[in-house]
């Protein structure tokens, strides 16, 4: 069973940046699809970017076009999420999740079969 651990997060001033990471372990990421979705106190979780089987990306939430940046390295079994001008309004929990329809046309959580635990972000000064 696909295992996924995030790092990265932490406590950002606004105009910052942070670089998160998912690693993948017991199988490998190139089967997946690999989203990034956060959830922010008192609030749904939303989908944020998603990085797809093909190396397509998508970025679901208007808010961070511009700002955010997908990526993986299937090498290291690893997705990234490099985030900068970093604003208040983007602290959360981030979460990272494996989709095996390889695609990232949906971002209903309940197709991403795999989660990792959580990482924290906290953006301001």
């Amino acid at each position: 069973q696909l295992q996924l651990v995030e790092s990265g997060g932490g406590l950002v001033q606004p105009g910052g940046s942070l670089r998160l990471s998912c690693v993948a372990s017991r199988w490998t990421l190139e089967t997946y699809a690999i989203g990034w979705f956060r959830q922010a106190p008192g609030k749904e979780r939303e989908g944020v970017s998603c990085a797809s089987v093909s190396d397509g990306v998508t970025y679901w939430a208007d808010s961070v076009k511009g700002r955010f940046t997908i990526s993986r390295d299937n090498a290291k079994n690893t997705v990234y999420l490099q985030m900068t001008s970093l604003k208040p309004e983007d602290t959360a929990v981030y979460y990272c999740a494996a989709n095996p329809r390889r695609t990232c046309l949906s971002q209903n959580p309940a197709e991403y079969h795999y989660w990792g635990q959580g990482t924290h972000v906290t953006v301001s000064s």
